[in-house]
């Protein structure tokens, strides 16, 4: 067998085994919202409205002008269009309506500068928020001069303003995450970006919403496959990082 092929093959090898193992990935990280497998999906009920909102990770490529519910090119091709796929293949009976409103490059005041249209105008029942990587990651290139007292506090206006509108919504917040080992993610990202997490993290507890470690998850997988299997750049996933994040989610709010 000459070099090349050898190399080939094992590559495969890893990523057969990294695809295999993101089921056991996400479980050793999270625990299913629901105690009992016979109530998956306990906080849905019949029509419910279900919204993804975030940045570019959300956002997937999405197209922004029909913006439609339950549609693959309103959705992008990250988590979000693989866990509402999911949804929409194993709950039918519940007739729900999902819609993707993440816009690339956002941070968490400019989600306030749109919550109205692409959150409260669609009543949902149920709002996960992926928020945080810009807010420092462009405090980082000189782009934006935020802080994450900032960044904690636009986000808790946020949760509050949407509580007051819709008393009995189920929220979800997702966990900013940096990958190590990537193409723009080195050491230096570590102790600032803890700080955002440790913010969402405290708006979560205050507001009781359902939490997706997605830092845990990442580095759980990083043992499992190389960090450039999941994400390019360490903030980006690729298709088996997006199917890994699909999966924590899906694990978390069920």
């Amino acid at each position: 067998m000459n070099l090349s092929r050898r190399k080939f093959l094992t590559k495969s090898a890893v990523g057969v085994t990294a695809l295999g193992s993101i089921p056991a990935i996400v479980s050793s990280c999270v625990s299913p919202n629901s105690k009992e497998t016979k109530d998956k999906y306990s906080i849905l009920t019949k029509g419910d409205t279900i919204v993804f909102q975030g940045d570019s990770i959300t956002d997937a490529g999405r197209e922004r002008e029909k913006e439609l519910s339950n549609n693959p090119g309103s959705f992008g091709s990250g988590y979000a269009f693989l866990a509402a796929s999911s949804m929409l293949n194993s709950l039918p009976e519940k007739e729900l309506t999902i819609y993707n409103r993440g816009i690339s490059g956002n941070k968490v005041y400019q989600l306030a500068d749109r919550w109205q249209k692409d959150c409260l105008d669609l009543k949902p029942n149920l709002l996960s928020i992926l928020i945080g990587v810009n807010d420092y990651w462009h405090f980082r290139d000189g782009h934006y001069d935020g802080t994450v007292e900032i960044y904690e506090n636009d986000l808790r206006k946020l949760i509050q303003r949407t509580i007051k509108e819709f008393p009995s919504v189920n929220l979800v917040i997702c966990e900013p995450y940096y990958v190590l080992n990537t193409s723009v993610v080195d050491e230096s990202w570590v102790a600032p970006m803890k700080e955002f997490q440790t913010a969402a993290h405290k708006i979560a507890k205050e507001f009781g919403t359902i939490w997706v470690p997605f830092q845990k998850v990442f580095e759980e997988a990083v043992k499992h496959a190389p960090a450039t299997y999941w994400t390019h750049d360490g903030v980006h996933p690729a298709m088996p990082g997006a199917q890994l994040m699909a999966e924590a989610w899906l694990r978390t709010v069920e």
